[in-house]
């Protein structure tokens, strides 16, 4: 049996793999590697993250 650690960032745009012990998570379940994303970019521009273009 395998344990998922990590897992990509639910923001479609988003390129990042978050840990899921430091993932941002929403009421919807899903896992964001930002605040930026996890509010769907309504007042935050993109993660912050170097190569991400989200």
């Amino acid at each position: 049996m395998t344990t998922v650690t990590q897992m990509k960032c639910a923001c479609p745009n988003c390129l990042c793999v978050v840990s899921l012990e430091e993932a941002i998570i929403k009421k919807d379940g899903k896992y964001y590697c930002s605040d930026g994303c996890a509010e769907g970019h309504k007042t935050i521009k993109g993660c912050g993250h170097n190569g991400c273009g989200c």
